[in-house]
């Protein structure tokens, strides 16, 4: 039963008007606040955050945690298959705020390890409902508009339509990476993978959707598709694949792994924002964890029950990056984990027993 107030949800400039009210009213209250934006909507999510990231620690997780815990399980997938991250093309399928926060997350990191933004930006393919996002398309968001293909990117594909659809562009671009945010289950269809799998002996597939019914294809059809060399990570907890005599492991891209460390860095260091930098330390870290990189062999991301340390390394990356970044003061690196290890909370619960009535 609903308690709270019965109003129609507000929209537009009241919206923004209200949400501009709140923050101030926060500011005022904890002048050195951390806010962390969570499910707001799409059409939102983005035009807040570029308001106020420059304005207070603030960061949305749906668009940057997720952005950051993709990089890493790339980056980790990339350095399992001993390939060059800057050299991948990729697919990205759903151009959400989260699949484009993926995209533009991916290019920072090339910039930041010095590749051009142009350069950077050639070999990312967005795809939507449409097939390809171009330029070309009549209603494309703000955010959109940067990862958007020119026609003259297409010269010498074969494609049917008036844009490629995912067969296409997988057929025509030869990724090596393939991710998926759409929300649409089964689109990573067997033709797709195998298309994709004929171009790229270990293709790195991570359809991201959840809950289970929404995965854009299940760990085990990928396996069999590719004669088991995939590399697999998804958004929903899924079993590992027993195939040919052995046992894949697929780990969960969740931001578990990455927003309670920016949180925990930011805290501990005195961050005034949370920067990009900041960001890339988190996802490095992370890549730096994957015991498919530590040990050549299990899954991409580290096991769950690992957490408190992984974050607590991700928390020391991320203060280090705010210190670099000139938002937080310089600390000592002992007195940087002493504030981490201040800050770090566990939960305890008491044991439940229940009482028949």
């Amino acid at each position: 039963r609903y308690m709270g107030w019965r109003h129609p949800r507000i929209t537009g400039e009241d919206y923004f008007a209200f949400i501009g009210m709140f923050i101030a009213a926060v500011k005022r209250r904890w002048p050195d606040v951390l806010l962390q934006f969570e499910d707001f909507a799409q059409h939102t999510a983005v035009p807040l955050l570029h308001r106020y990231r420059d304005e207070l620690c603030c960061f949305n997780d749906d668009i940057q945690g997720t952005a950051s815990v993709a990089l890493a399980t790339i980056l980790a997938a990339c350095r399992a298959s001993q390939r060059d991250f800057n050299q991948q093309t990729m697919v990205i399928v759903g151009a959400g705020a989260a699949g484009c926060g993926i995209a533009r997350h991916i290019i920072a990191c090339r910039v930041a390890e010095g590749m051009d933004a142009a350069e950077a930006s050639k070999t990312i393919f967005m795809v939507d409902r449409d097939g390809l996002v171009m330029t070309t398309a009549s209603s494309l968001a703000d955010f959109q508009v940067p990862l958007a293909q020119p026609p003259e990117m297409l010269s010498g594909w074969a494609y049917a339509g008036a844009t490629p659809s995912l067969l296409e562009v997988i057929h025509n671009a030869k990724p090596g990476v393939m991710l998926g945010v759409s929300g649409q289950a089964g689109l990573f269809t067997e033709e797709v993978v195998r298309t994709m799998y004929r171009h790229c002996d270990r293709p790195i597939i991570m359809p991201l959707s959840n809950p289970t019914s929404r995965m854009e294809a299940r760990p085990q059809d990928l396996i069999r598709w590719t004669d088991g060399q995939a590399i697999i990570a998804t958004g929903s907890p899924c079993e590992p694949v027993d195939f040919a005599g052995r046992t894949i492991p697929v780990s969960q891209c969740n931001n578990v792994y990455i927003f309670p460390a920016i949180g925990l860095g930011a805290i501990a260091s005195g961050a005034r924002r949370i920067t990009e930098t900041m960001l890339m330390a988190a996802s490095r870290a992370l890549a730096d964890a994957s015991p498919s990189v530590r040990h050549h062999g299990g899954g991409l991301l580290p096991e769950i029950n690992m957490i408190c340390d992984v974050t607590r390394r991700i928390a020391f990356a991320v203060g280090k990056a705010a210190q670099l970044s000139g938002v937080a003061d310089a600390l000592d690196d002992a007195v940087l984990t002493q504030r981490i290890t201040a800050h770090f909370w566990l939960p305890h619960y008491r044991p439940y027993k229940r009482r028949a009535i």
